[in-house]
């Protein structure tokens, strides 16, 4: 295992530095490969990889418990080139509607494609309630590791279901409704994931910012997004820092032209009680203390999930917004197709919320497929040292992992032999 990590950190010529985090990006972005580590029938590292890095991957890596073949590749593309609504009609089978689709692909404008027209679904379903329904409550959803707190929490798809459904209860109270858009203000933490799917319970479409953008750039999107209610917290931890979240918020509203109806405020525990004032601000764990659950609301296939804004480098931010249908059911797919897990399985998208990655892979595709999904609030190197990726991957037993290049690129930096890295194992 070692070894095969050494390997895998020293390809450092094969970097693609421009790719989208798409996993360990080693080169060619056509071929997804999924590449288990030595001595290991649990732990896969999924990479993309060109086969001229082959010869310099440590051989165990070719003895893996699975792969996503060359032909496995081109056969899934073929056919969803070809037939798209033959192959995506089957893949639909997998997430569960309270109405069927009538038609698969609607491709009048073939800019914006319409999927799976006439159904009805709901997310926070999908990701959770027939988990439990299923008979998976006990089940671990989340696993909350956060070395910059000193903290590790582990959540269920029971305890998830019940907060969840409060908070959709708190929300509901406060005159959130379908199609009202709730903006999100917060750091790595549980209740970030809570918030994103306790708006996806009701159709209520979220946008999750960043937690520590500048009040300037949150203005700016609170302006475009006109959201309803905003959900923020008290504070962000950084490594040796606090980031103080509400004094943002207040400039942010100061400069925007528009003003959400309240703001939701979760004190992060073990520190300073902070508040906005009376006539917006809402205390998380008082709400929640009397908040009465919500079931979830069916919403049309196309309904906005939620709004993701670009980074604003290029001009003013975009939103770009997702619907609902496709997104579930490309997510499921993929889980299974392109990662090679199974429910039940552990799995790490190491990457933040607020990016694109954090959305897809960390909250909505690893609970649709009745994963176990880890949750870090660290980083690569300096939280406390460049052996955190390992010590994740190894005391939480993840089968399979999803980072950028950048954060290999920095732990090799630091520990280009493993030697770190190598102190623990990953054997399960």
């Amino acid at each position: 295992m070692r070894a095969c990590i050494k390997q895998i950190l020293g390809v450092k010529q094969s970097c693609n530095a421009t790719g989208t985090k798409l996993h360990v990006a080693l080169a060619q972005a056509r071929i997804t490969r999924v590449c288990t580590a030595a001595c290991s029938p649990r732990f896969s590292l999924v990479s993309s990889v060109h086969p001229s890095v082959h010869s310099s991957v440590h051989p165990s890596v070719h003895s893996s418990r699975t792969y996503v073949s060359d032909s496995a590749y081109s056969q899934a593309f073929s056919a969803a080139r070809d037939s798209p609504d033959s192959f995506w009609t089957q893949a639909g089978q997998h997430i569960d509607w309270f109405e069927p689709w009538t038609k698969t692909l609607h491709f009048e404008d073939p800019v914006f494609p319409q999927w799976f027209l006439g159904g009805k679904l709901n997310m926070c379903y999908n990701a959770v309630d027939r988990h439990v329904e299923g008979g998976r409550g006990e089940q671990t959803a989340i696993i909350y590791d956060s070395p910059v707190t000193g903290t590790k929490q582990t959540v269920t798809y029971r305890q998830l279901q019940d907060q969840v459904s409060r908070l959709a209860g708190v929300l509901v109270k406060h005159g959130v409704q379908k199609g009202d858009l709730v903006v999100i203000y917060m750091p790595t933490v549980p209740q970030a994931m809570f918030t994103m799917l306790a708006c996806a319970r009701i159709g209520a479409p979220h946008s999750l910012i960043f937690g520590g953008f500048a009040s300037r750039e949150l203005a700016v999107r609170i302006t475009h997004a006109k959201p309803k209610l905003m959900v923020t917290a008290s504070f962000g931890i950084e490594p040796g820092r606090q980031v103080q979240y509400i004094p943002l918020v207040e400039k942010a509203l100061e400069l925007s032209s528009h003003r959400p109806s309240k703001v939701l405020i979760y004190n992060r525990p073990n520190m300073e009680r902070v508040s906005m004032s009376p006539e917006i601000s809402l205390d998380w764990d008082e709400e929640m203390a009397t908040a009465r659950p919500h079931d979830c609301v069916p919403v049309p296939s196309n309904h906005p999930l939620y709004v993701l804004y670009t980074s604003g480098t290029t001009g003013a931010p975009k939103g770009i917004v997702r619907d609902t249908a496709g997104y579930a059911v490309m997510l499921k797919w993929t889980m299974s197709n392109i990662y090679a897990l199974q429910s039940g399985d552990v799995w790490w998208a190491a990457s933040d919320l607020g990016w694109v990655v954090g959305h897809s892979y960390i909250c909505y595709a690893p609970l649709l497929h009745g994963n176990t999904t880890i949750l870090y609030e660290g980083k690569p190197v300096g939280t406390p040292d460049p052996g955190a990726f390992f010590r994740v991957l190894s005391e939480h037993g993840a089968s399979s992992m999803f980072t950028a290049p950048t954060a290999i690129r920095a732990i090799r930096q630091q520990d280009p032999e493993a030697a770190v890295g190598g102190q623990y194992p990953l054997s399960r």
